[in-house]
């Protein structure tokens, strides 16, 4: 599958999909799949639809020991150079955004 070219619901019922077959290529069926992520039937069930929580997804991958697929779907990313030295030592925590600048505005606590 192209994933570029999908919407957010056809990637989702691909993921779904996968997450089906590796489960099956598993031999577990979804209530011992749920019994071994610690999660419910359910949310297997919507899982393999494509209709999942990220934390559910998660468990699923640690259950059927497919976290090194992770790596993959979501590489680590490091710092830009540009990013880097606009930081100057600072920890990033959020993103500008490129339509407005928010300014930040002191705030005094009233206890």
């Amino acid at each position: 599958m192209m994933f570029s070219a999908a919407t957010p619901h056809a990637i989702a019922t691909e993921l779904g999909d996968r997450i089906k077959v590796a489960r099956l290529n598993a031999d577990l069926t979804q209530k011992e799949l749920a019994q071994k992520a610690g999660i419910s039937l359910k949310a297997v069930t919507n899982s393999e639809k494509g209709k999942s929580t990220l934390e559910s997804i998660v468990a699923i991958l640690v259950a059927l020991e497919l976290t090194e697929q992770l790596n993959s779907f979501i590489p680590k990313q490091g710092i830009s150079p540009v990013q880097l030295a606009k930081l100057q030592g600072k920890e990033r925590k959020r993103a500008t955004g490129t339509s407005k600048t928010i300014t930040k505005s002191k705030v005094t606590p009233s206890w």
